[in-house]
């Protein structure tokens, strides 16, 4: 089925960020796996290339396409080219820290920030995970207390994506610790604040090219001016992006699930057994026509919705949707086609076997499988 999600001047960004990736990520790829971090010198490349927060207005040094036809081409790409580790970093960048900074910021904070997030001089993380919390929110224990013009900030978070490479974190508090999820506000803490500090960069089943970590902070002063809108909303923000951020987990789900797919189709036509390539034989053959109808099937479900996300229409019902089915359909296939590689598919040297350790985790970030049923069940009146 041909698709009809993309306009010429998205196929025309797609070939020049895939140059891109050929020219300064895919070589890179083992360097940054061993060093468990993409440098800041490519960041800085792909900022001046047009690659990083191009959503920011043109006032502030960005392209002003508030289109996510663009970020999806973006994990398209990544994925087709191996990459998914190296540039998971720019997604959380681009599509789910962006829209924090673009909608709840005043013209002074936006002054401030936005053209660095377009350079790639200031990276970005959100930080809302607490060891012991995980989908938790309400139960958070860091705290903002207020003094004067500052925030007193006291806590932790783990699994921070770009934890190590960040300059700016947008660090979920409670302001006020009587109450729940009205409790709960937004303020961005800057690399070099007094009492911020990083712990390890956690080592992990995979995305070793991702920078992951665990960050503290001991009373740490937050200028007010650092706030996100307002006190006491930082729950309902939140909430408000996290359909995008879950479109954008399920983007690269899709993407990396058809990239796994051609690389399979390419080796059982290329590997023999028994006098034939192995794709010839009825149990890869029927193996791969379900994978292909699957991605078929989700690919068109996933279009509409990022239809529907630049139409500001799409419901976090549609959104958890679209991230548990499209993860989950991610984790079978990378079995499938590892199966399908037979011993070479546990060969590091072989793209399946990267694709594959990456895969697990994206069925538990961005909200666990479970609790994306959780909030469509909760859609249908339980």
């Amino acid at each position: 089925m041909e698709r009809t999600l993309f306009d010429d001047e998205h196929e025309m960004f797609r070939s020049s960020f895939r140059s891109f990736l050929d020219r300064e990520v895919v070589p890179r790829t083992d360097e940054f796996e061993h060093a468990g971090i993409v440098g800041r010198d490519v960041w800085l490349t792909a900022g001046s290339a047009g690659f990083l927060a191009f959503a920011v207005p043109e006032e502030y040094g960005g392209a002003g396409t508030r289109d996510f036809r663009y970020n999806a081409v973006v994990a398209e790409e990544m994925c087709a080219a191996n990459t998914f580790a190296a540039v998971t970093g720019f997604t959380l960048h681009n599509d789910v820290t962006l829209p924090y900074f673009l909608d709840y910021t005043n013209d002074e904070q936006k002054a401030r920030w936005l053209p660095g997030m377009v350079t790639g001089e200031l990276i970005t993380a959100v930080a809302m995970t607490e060891p012991g919390i995980g989908s938790d929110l309400a139960s958070m224990s860091t705290t903002a207390r207020r003094d004067g013009d500052d925030y007193i900030l006291n806590g932790a978070k783990t699994f921070i994506t770009n934890g190590i490479n960040s300059d700016l974190v947008i660090v979920a508090a409670k302001t006020d610790p009587t109450q729940k999820h009205k409790g709960i506000s937004l303020l961005v803490v800057e690399r070099g604040m007094e009492g911020f500090e990083r712990g390890r960069n956690l080592d992990k089943i995979g995305l070793h090219a991702q920078d992951t970590a665990e960050l503290f902070f001991t009373d740490v002063r937050v200028p007010v001016a650092n706030r996100l809108g307002e006190e006491g909303e930082g729950f309902l923000y939140l909430v408000k992006n996290l359909p995008q951020e879950r479109l954008s987990i399920a983007s690269a789900a899709i993407a990396h699930s058809r990239a796994a797919l051609d690389w399979t189709i390419a080796y059982c036509a290329e590997r023999h057994a028994f006098g034939q390539p192995i794709g010839r034989f009825q149990a890869s053959k029927f193996k791969l026509a379900e994978m292909a109808t699957e991605i078929a099937i989700g690919q068109t479900f996933l279009d509409q919705c990022v239809l529907a996300l630049n139409e500001q229409r799409l419901t976090a019902e549609d959104a958890a949707m679209a991230k548990w089915w499209l993860t989950e359909l991610q984790k079978r296939t990378m079995d499938s086609c590892v199966q399908l590689f037979g011993g070479y598919g546990y060969m590091s040297e072989y793209p399946i076997s990267r694709a594959y350790r990456d895969a697990r985790v994206t069925t538990i970030y961005g909200g666990t499988t479970e609790i994306m049923k959780e909030v469509i069940g909760r859609s249908l009146g339980f």
